[in-house]
């Protein structure tokens, strides 16, 4: 059986460019498989073919992650999700609710990059659906058994975890969003912590908030120190991490942490009436952000150290220090059954 050859070149060349092209025979072409090709002038001026290499195939998308203790709810238009937490034991940073946040972080950015999927969301609003309670902070519970048993390691996990939550809500996900906490209750220690870390802060008047742990000879280490120092500065970030006092919606707006006072039982309105007068800015506030973290940069680094300075530290706390964390974790209890009641 004869076989007919016939030649192709590219654009110029020598004759060892022309090579012969042999027509497959009983074997299908796989097009997927098939590398493309460019042409491109080598350096020494002859016209060569050069390889592209193939784009990978796109998965399909993840299935969205099923939450218990938050609930989400998307705006009609898309420009605004909604994140309230529900926690199903005390309101505090618990590893189950930690684990959620962070999930639900990761979807959002996996949203964000796959082109088959919706556009993200334009604003984050975080609150909580407890009346009167926004969060009051660390794991006590945990605390104290991890410190017990000096499990450095579970510790350890714990605190990158809220590191981990509180960068990304700083950063806005590192997506174009921007993040506004909504604090419709007290936000305590580490609650205190988890709203500083958003962009824009919108609290209700009657809102409690401050930083107690030194009450129980231990200090806020996952994020205070850095969020309030760039909010403000050094000084009043110590002031306010060793004082462990208390301050009102007012207050906090006085000093600038807080952005938006809002009648108690109006946050909702107040955050939609920011978003409102806002939206147009929105690029504009997002480049400061970007700006900010470049005049004064805040990396997951920093914050994974000082975490390992919080837990150096509490893995020293004593039997005494212990008690009153515990105390400190049944008066949590009381008033969140008087809140249920």
């Amino acid at each position: 059986m004869t076989s007919t050859l016939r030649w192709t070149s590219g654009l110029a060349g020598s004759r060892s460019d022309i090579k012969p092209h042999i027509p497959q025979i009983g074997r299908p072409r796989i097009r997927a498989e098939s590398p493309l090709w460019t042409l491109r002038r080598s350096d020494f001026g002859r016209v060569v073919r050069e390889a592209i290499p193939m784009q990978p195939q796109l998965d399909a998308p993840e299935p969205e992650p099923r939450y218990q203790e938050l609930e989400l709810n998307r705006d009609p238009d898309g420009k605004t999700l909604w994140c309230y937490m529900r926690p199903k034991q005390r309101p505090s940073f618990t590893p189950s609710l930690l684990r959620e946040l962070i999930a639900l972080r990761r979807s959002l950015q996996a949203a964000h990059a796959a082109p088959y999927a919706a556009r993200p969301p334009r604003y984050f609003v975080g609150g909580s659906r407890l009346p009167r309670i926004y969060n009051l902070g660390g794991d006590l519970a945990f605390f104290a058994e991890k410190i017990r048993t000096h499990d450095r390691d579970g510790l350890r996990r714990y605190a990158y975890d809220c590191v981990d939550v509180g960068y990304h809500m700083w950063t806005g996900f590192e997506l174009p969003i921007i993040t506004i906490a909504l604090v419709q209750g007290d936000a305590l220690g580490g609650g205190l912590e988890g709203a500083l870390s958003f962009n824009v802060i919108v609290a209700e008047k009657s809102a409690k908030f401050g930083l107690p742990e030194i009450l129980v000879n231990l200090f806020p280490g996952m994020g205070a120190y850095s969020f309030i120092s760039r909010k403000l500065d050094a000084a009043r970030a110590e002031r306010m991490i060793l004082s462990g006092e208390i301050y009102s919606a007012a207050e906090l707006h006085t000093m600038g942490l807080i952005d938006v006072v809002a009648e108690d039982g109006q946050g909702e309105a107040a955050v939609r009436d920011y978003i409102a007068r806002h939206a147009r800015h929105h690029a504009v506030q997002r480049s400061m952000r970007a700006v900010r973290n470049r005049v004064i940069p805040l990396t997951l680094d920093e914050l994974r150290d000082v975490a390992d300075v919080w837990v150096d530290h509490a893995l020293a706390l004593d039997e005494t220090d212990l008690r009153k964390m515990e105390r400190l974790r049944a008066a949590q209890d009381r008033r969140l059954a008087n809140v249920k009641a």
